[in-house]
């Protein structure tokens, strides 16, 4: 079983020293590459939350504006449904033509298109840019975590792939940021709503940087060129074909691949379904306490907002130590619980603005942080080289693919119970799914990434 030990830092007896040992100006290169990619997608994704409500007051006729919530929540989940779609072709993409490659096709496509969604001028211009540009933001998680996962160093893995997901905490602060800052009134007559999405344009610069920085993964291509497709580390010995299966059927084709996918995807689904639940409506619950507090809500709904993202990124940054000492399945564990119990705190709560920023903070740790990060640490060690975008795209996006109803069920569910904080509530329950289904899953702790 030597192989198990392909790296000497986890051959028993080793000596121990600083888990960033034997990284390589390369290691922190591809790392900061698959980085600033991710920073806008965050950017994107907060933006919408931050700039929709405005925009559809722009957008909407007359009897439209009658349901908004309807329309926010149709909104997130176009969004949603096409991130999914485009997440898993992108994914399965990654695994034919390269991770790097892949990348910067995903950046271009979704940095065009935010860009567009400015011009929008009717919701169904709007809705139709969001589904769109979901296609091309839902690809470029699973390519830069499968590129930091296969050239990083294992004992340093679990901490670069934390720190890749901190990205998106940082590109949330940014749209919460450039919220704060953009003037009420525009700039030169422009809305607001209208440059938040302009500025997501920014990132296809960000594809001159990968094209000299990057290097493609040498695992991905040992395993193509030795045409090694199985799952899996468990999957039966199979003689070696020159020609490539389906690597989406090969996923679901070994009963351990399609156990752990299955298992996956059901927590990827609770963070996601949890998540949009807490963060949509914050910003209006957070108006909700201001005024009742006599404080503007223009001011502490943004403020709130990066307080939250602000909690997410202290957990990203964390994430891969804490995942490391606990083990992946108690990690989880507390991460479901502690976004329970803070969901439920964040929206029963009326007392002032103070306590709720704290609350906020420990929210995001758990519902946008931790929640997060697990699938940056651990999807990449449950599948091996040839399959492993396809296999991390499909946990990540497939449960967008059926997520994606229920921003729209929670616009109903606010108009029929007549209030924010019963929809997050109703919502948030999803967690559940985090406490159970983590006991059926292989601990991965100190493992060598599959081949």
């Amino acid at each position: 079983m030597a192989m198990e030990y392909d790296n000497p830092l986890l051959r028993p007896g080793a000596p121990v020293g600083a888990w960033w040992e034997g990284l390589t100006p390369r290691h922190w290169r591809i790392l900061w590459g698959a980085y600033l990619g991710w920073i806008f997608d965050g950017y994107e994704a907060v933006a919408l939350v931050y700039a929709l409500g405005p925009a559809l007051k722009t957008l909407l006729t007359a009897d439209q504006a009658k349901t908004t919530p309807f329309y926010v929540g149709l909104a997130i989940g176009i969004t949603l449904l096409g991130w999914g779609i485009g997440g898993l072709c992108g994914g399965i993409a990654a695994d034919y033509i390269g991770r790097k490659r892949m990348m910067i096709i995903s950046i271009i496509g979704y940095a065009s298109l935010t860009g567009l969604t400015a011009f929008s001028n009717s919701f169904a211009t709007l809705a139709a840019l969001r589904f769109v540009t979901g296609l091309a933001i839902g690809s470029e998680w699973s390519t830069g975590i499968a590129l930091v996962a296969e050239t990083w160093p294992n004992r340093a893995r679990p901490k670069g792939c934390g720190f890749l997901q901190s990205g998106f905490g940082f590109g949330a602060l940014l749209a919460a940021l450039a919220w704060l800052l953009i003037p009420a009134s525009g700039i030169g007559g422009i809305e607001p709503w209208r440059i938040m999405f302009a500025l997501g344009a920014l990132p296809a610069l960000v594809c001159i940087y990968l094209r000299g920085a990057m290097e493609e993964s040498e695992k991905w291509l040992d395993a193509v060129r030795e045409h090694r497709w199985a799952a899996t580390e468990h999957a039966d010995e199979a003689p070696r074909q020159a020609k490539r299966p389906f690597t989406l059927g090969e996923v679901f084709r070994e009963p351990e691949s399609r156990r752990r996918v299955l298992l996956a995807t059901a927590l990827s689904f609770a963070t996601t379904v949890g998540w949009w639940a807490v963060s949509s409506w914050l910003p209006a619950y957070t108006a909700g306490l201001a005024k009742a507090a006599g404080e503007d809500p223009t001011v502490w709904g943004p403020r709130i907002g990066i307080i939250y993202n602000v909690g997410a990124i202290v957990a990203y940054l964390i994430a891969g130590f804490v995942a490391d000492a606990m083990g992946r399945r108690m990690f989880l564990v507390m991460t479901y619980a502690g976004c329970i119990a803070t969901s439920v705190l964040t929206y029963t709560f009326t007392g002032s603005l103070g306590t709720f920023a704290i609350l906020a903070f420990v929210n995001g740790f758990f519902t946008l942080g931790f929640s997060y990060s697990w699938m940056a640490i651990y999807l990449a060690e449950l599948f091996t080289s040839p399959v492993r975008a396809t296999a991390s795209s499909f946990v990540f996006n497939g449960a967008r693919m059926v997520a994606w109803i229920f921003p729209i069920i929670a616009g109903q569910i606010v108009g029929e119970f007549g209030g924010v904080s019963h929809a997050a509530l109703i919502m948030s329950s999803v967690f559940v799914i985090g406490l159970i289904a983590p006991w059926f899953m292989p601990e991965t702790t100190g493992k060598p990434l599959p081949a």
